[in-house]
């Protein structure tokens, strides 16, 4: 569980928070719900998304329970450190969809005092490292697992399965293209999959 760092009230000190699991766990609900509690203290907050992110809306982030915030989409990482000048906090969904920069970004805006949100995939459709994800969670302060429910035994799932054999690493999707599966699941339904190739 994430605990506020309020150790040095006198000092300005930022830090990295990374909420990771796969499609269906609640990552953007998370982001969104510590945006918020951000927002209600008064920080100043701005919210940063993938350009390629349009699913749900082109400038709000939006959880598949349809909570949302406002957001400015952008096309590389670079943008973020430009844009995020003078925020208390700064919130990154679809961390994965980012460029490598992306970590030199989060790095450099803790630097300079800002509490750094971030959420993504962990793993690819192949159950693969995604992107920059594994980097950022090497630099974390703090680090948040979550996790979706298996829709074929109910038990705790860690893997976003793609239902159709696309070879493409970005996909956008929802319920219809991915479903999440546990560990023993995901591997059944893969070596099915390389059965009928």
């Amino acid at each position: 569980m994430f605990l506020e760092n309020t150790v040095n009230h006198k000092e300005q000190f930022g830090w990295i928070e990374v909420i990771c699991g796969s499609m269906f766990s609640g990552k953007t609900e998370e982001l969104i719900r510590r945006l918020k509690r951000a927002q209600f203290a008064k920080q100043k907050i701005e919210i940063f998304k993938p350009e390629v992110d349009t699913r749900y809306h082109q400038d709000m982030v939006v959880s598949h329970d349809a909570n949302e915030i406002r957001s400015t989409p952008v096309p590389a990482a670079a943008n973020i450190a430009i844009l995020a000048q003078g925020c208390d906090v700064v919130g990154i969904d679809e961390a994965q969809f980012f460029d490598a920069e992306i970590m030199h970004v989060c790095q450099q805006l803790a630097l300079k005092g800002t509490r750094v949100i971030v959420a993504g995939l962990d793993m690819d459709f192949m159950g693969k490292p995604f992107g920059p994800m594994p980097q950022l969670l090497s630099i974390a302060d703090y680090i948040t697992k979550l996790h979706a429910i298996c829709v074929i035994c109910g038990n705790m799932a860690s893997f976003s399965y793609r239902k159709m054999a696309a070879n493409s690493l970005v996909l956008l999707g929802q319920k219809e293209e991915y479903m999440p599966l546990c560990r023993k699941h995901y591997f059944d339904e893969m070596k099915k999959r390389n059965a009928e190739i």
